[in-house]
């Protein structure tokens, strides 16, 4: 298991599944409190990435949230665990990115998991259950409870951007994405000022 699976999702070694789709729309359309959301990443040649279930929240200026509650089943081509704290994952209304948001449970500390991503979509599986993909583009930008706020994975995107063909202008995107926030996150804005808070409670009390 790589470095920052470790850091993300600590947990012993295992297998993921299939992917089903069958209506996809960037903005999600229909879903109600404490629905199931299962997000699914993969990479930009299309390998399958982090599998997570979690259970819608709600909306508000800065995007959808979901609860992924301790416990939760987490997977990925290699990999497989229970989850040991409790997250919220936002899905921004834009920008190439979704954030974690940990509690102090975590068993690395993180606080705060920002992953670079592109191609935002919601997929409607059936009545009460969807899934929402996105592509991984490996930069994070983490808050942690002994490090702070730091940009992680830039060899794995360099080496990405040659090996999986990214391009140019992506790459400037990208990288320009990390840098805001890291920014944001280092200053404490919103998103990242405590608004993750309340979604926690309502996560809760599904």
């Amino acid at each position: 298991m790589r470095d920052e699976d470790e850091l993300k999702y600590p947990g012993p070694a295992g297998e993921s599944g299939p992917v089903l789709h069958t209506t996809t729309t960037r903005v999600p359309n229909g879903l109600q409190p404490g629905q199931l959301v299962v997000s699914r990443n993969r990479k930009w040649n299309g390998k399958a990435h982090w599998v997570v279930p979690g259970r819608y929240l709600g909306e508000d200026l800065h995007g959808w949230w979901i609860f992924q509650g301790t416990n939760e089943f987490c997977s990925r081509p290699g990999a497989a665990f229970y989850t040991r704290s409790d997250a919220v994952l936002l899905v921004p209304r834009q920008g190439d990115w979704v954030a974690t948001f940990y509690d102090s449970a975590h068993p690395a500390g993180v606080r705060v998991y920002i992953d670079l991503a592109v191609g935002h979509e919601w997929t409607h599986i059936r009545p009460t259950v969807t899934e929402f993909h996105v592509i991984d583009m490996d930069l994070d930008v983490i808050r942690t409870a002994a490090r702070g706020v730091f940009i992680d994975d830039q060899d794995e995107f360099a080496e990405h951007s040659v090996s999986m063909h990214y391009p140019e202008r992506l790459i400037q995107e990208i990288q320009a994405a990390a840098d805001d926030l890291f920014h944001a996150v280092t200053a404490q804005q919103a998103p990242f000022d405590g608004t993750d808070v309340e979604w926690f409670t309502k996560g809760r009390n599904i």
